[in-house]
């Protein structure tokens, strides 16, 4: 049969909250600026690829919405 513990299951070191909540604070903001990137590249890829805007119209607006909405969710 099974040992039963009637103690604390947690026998390994203490929580470092400081460090989780600073890790927590670098995964948001790492998050919400991949999200930018990838919503960017996705209307510029549709400029560049469905109108006669072209390659480079493309790459302009690429680095214009990414600009934009770094400033802007700062």
């Amino acid at each position: 049969m099974a040992e039963h513990q009637s103690g604390p299951v947690e026998t390994g070191a203490p929580m470092d909250y400081a460090e989780h909540e600073k890790t927590y604070t670098f995964f948001l903001a790492a998050s919400k600026y991949v999200t930018i990137f990838c919503v960017a590249l996705l209307i510029a890829m549709a400029a560049g690829f469905f109108t006669s805007a072209g390659f480079f119209t493309a790459t302009v607006l690429f680095i214009l919405l990414n600009v934009a909405g770094v400033v802007l969710l700062r």
